[in-house]
């Protein structure tokens, strides 16, 4: 049996990061449905039963391609707010995951799924 969730009631600071992260979730979910169609789209361009010119099978396949590659990155994110959420619902929302300090409000504001504060982030990104 899977985990049963209770209804969840966030008031005041909370309540603002739970509205940011489910509009953060639409956005995400309405992305992965447009790249999915667009993705199936394309992999049906070929059995429209028209001669196609190798240049456009070629084409069509970077294009399926490219969105694939777009589905598994909003997947990510998805997955991030997810996290977030029960972070938030664990009362550990806001606090970075490497150095434990709090996550600026800006940033938050900007990608309320951050997972690092500023700092943290420019030593994972210098670092790659």
């Amino acid at each position: 049996m899977g985990k049963k969730k209770k209804n969840l009631v966030f008031e005041g600071k909370d309540k603002e990061y739970y509205d940011a992260l489910m509009h953060a979730r639409d956005v995400v979910t309405n992305q992965m449905q447009y790249h999915a169609e667009d993705a199936l789209d394309c992999s049906n361009a070929d059995k429209r039963g028209v001669t196609t010119h190798m240049a456009d099978v070629s084409s069509d396949n970077s294009r399926r391609e490219m969105e694939l590659r777009m589905l598994t990155e909003e997947g990510n994110v998805l997955q991030l707010i997810e996290d977030a959420l029960q972070r938030l619902t664990d009362g550990e929302y806001g606090i970075c995951q490497e150095c434990g300090e709090r996550i600026s409000e800006g940033r938050l504001n900007i990608r309320p799924y951050a997972v690092f504060c500023v700092q943290c982030k420019s030593k994972h990104e210098s670092a790659r």
